[in-house]
């Protein structure tokens, strides 16, 4: 998938709001290193820094653009970014924080890959998630029925949309043998979108990347073209033009077992 930051980050906001509601829930250990797996341009990196400034903390991302931005932008921060695949991930040695923000719904098999991440914390480390649960969304589902259409089916059929999040039953089964004090909540965030197509626009610098990264330039046009007709009709303005979107997300903070 080929991403586009400053695209990402026209909604820097919004993407953000979560990231207020999780870090109060963190307590990390006093030593080890802070991992934010999926860091994408650096913009939530820099907060785990500010919040804990005599910490290493290390950005991983496996979009060579994306760490180029979190290069260019914030590589003054005292910040460390890699490029590295969470399907694959192992920390250097144990880690104290393990945090992901936004990113595990792109990573396949979270039956093996929750567990995994765990044991690569220290004892008393913390996993600390966040998910959006948007996959059966009208924003989900309208790119579903677009790529099934004739026009587009062969050309999409190798795509890799995101992974379904499991259950907040199922990830508490899964980190119940290795970790203490699972915390795993919901919460919708009512997003007011303004200009011409907002949740097309929102949807461009993510959930359509998958689609159009394997498109050429006028089909990816025409691709997109068609989602903004549909989420139109699904998120439809109100009548001072603003768009009210809704996202549901998940939250997991558990702590290693001692």
């Amino acid at each position: 998938m080929t991403w586009t930051p400053d695209v990402y980050l026209n909604f820097a906001a919004y993407r953000v709001r979560p990231v207020a509601d999780l870090l109060p829930r963190i307590t990390p250990p006093d030593q080890g290193v802070l991992y934010d797996l999926g860091c994408g341009p650096g913009n939530v990196t820099v907060k785990l820094k500010a919040r804990w400034p005599a910490r290493t903390v290390i950005g991983v991302d496996s979009s060579p653009e994306m760490i180029e931005t979190a290069h260019r932008k914030h590589s003054e921060e005292g910040v460390t970014f890699e490029l590295g695949n969470i399907a694959a991930w192992n920390a250097s040695q144990p880690a104290a924080l393990i945090f992901t923000n936004a990113a595990l719904h792109w990573v396949p098999s979270h039956e093996t890959l929750l567990p995994r991440l765990a044991r690569n914390l220290m004892p008393g480390g913390v996993l600390a998630v966040q998910m959006p649960l948007g996959q059966r969304a009208p924003y989900h589902t309208c790119i579903d029925d677009i790529a099934a259409s004739p026009r587009w089916r062969d050309t999409l059929a190798k795509a890799h949309p995101q992974t379904t999040p499991l259950s907040a039953g199922e990830y508490d089964e899964l980190l119940a043998p290795l970790m203490d004090d699972i915390d795993i909540w919901e919460t919708d965030y009512r997003h007011v979108l303004t200009g011409e197509d907002p949740v097309a626009a929102w949807a461009s610098g993510t959930t359509l990347v998958p689609y159009t990264s394997l498109l050429e330039k006028t089909e990816a046009a025409a691709f997109t073209a068609a989602y903004a007709t549909a989420v139109r009709e699904a998120y439809p303005p109100q009548s001072d033009g603003r768009t009210i979107f809704t996202m549901r997300r998940i939250f997991i903070v558990a702590r290693r077992r001692a």
